[in-house]
């Protein structure tokens, strides 16, 4: 049976992590949720091994198999249409490799589902700072950087970088995705921006975050600059693109 939950999760060479991390999702029995791929034909043979279990589960995997890289905000995009075509009601952003707690899932989806949020975060800075084996280096850099993205938008948000995230149907369909400008951790904060301008309510539920153990890290300097300059682009267009921020009319509802 179709869920009204759906697991977003893009990936890029995670041959080492994606069987283990879909099979941990199908597993949760608090809530059923299905699992949609988004695969930017990693070299790895990623997308090979998802076809295996989508032939195993059809009824709960689903894939989107892209040309080449991306990036994290268009990957999520295309989910993001793609949850809505298929009328799920509440679709999460999740990465490959464990890094955000599965057993979470539940409470993220409750949050929205029956919690009265519009958007749930996975917040790794609501109750302090939990992060386990990060480099001092990278926590420091996105402790900071959420702090100084609290203090340039006005976000009542702790974990404006995070990327677990659950979103009511309502939300996505409110936002015109085709404007959406980031592709990296900018991406992160630009739709939480947007959510908070349009006045949904955003809730943290607060998470413990371990970094990867298996695959290479897709963070680099670039997408840490994109997130500082695009924080800026995204207050000014706050003050003189205003329109950007106006929620789109919902589909009717085509009753029988």
């Amino acid at each position: 049976m179709k869920s009204d939950s759906l697991v977003i999760i893009p990936t890029y060479n995670e041959k080492e992590n994606i069987r283990n991390i879909i099979e941990a999702v199908l597993k949760l029995t608090e809530h059923q949720f299905d699992v949609l791929i988004v695969d930017d034909n990693s070299p790895d043979g990623t997308g090979d091994i998802v076809d295996t279990i989508i032939a195993e589960r059809p009824d709960r995997v689903n894939i989107l198999k892209r040309p080449g890289k991306q990036g994290l905000g268009t990957a999520y995009i295309a989910g993001f249409k793609w949850a809505l075509d298929h009328h799920y009601e509440y679709i999460i952003e999740m990465d490959a490799d464990f890094s955000h707690p599965v057993d979470k899932l539940p409470e993220l989806q409750a949050a929205c589902s029956t919690g009265g949020a519009d958007v749930s975060v996975g917040s790794r800075y609501l109750t302090g700072v939990n992060v386990v084996n990060w480099p001092m280096s990278r926590m420091l850099m996105s402790y900071c950087a959420s702090a100084y993205v609290r203090f340039i938008t006005g976000m009542d948000v702790r974990d404006t970088t995070a990327g677990y995230v659950c979103y009511r149907r309502e939300v996505l369909q409110s936002i015109n995705l085709d404007t959406v400008e980031f592709k990296g951790y900018a991406f992160q904060i630009e739709m939480k921006f947007t959510a908070h301008r349009m006045g949904f309510k955003i809730v943290e539920v607060p998470i413990v975050f371990v970094n990867r153990e298996l695959g290479t890290s897709k963070m680099n300097s670039s997408i840490f600059f994109e997130a500082l300059w695009g924080v800026i682009k995204l207050r000014w267009d706050a003050i003189f693109n205003k329109a950007k921020f106006t929620r789109r009319p919902l589909p009717r509802q085509i009753t029988a």
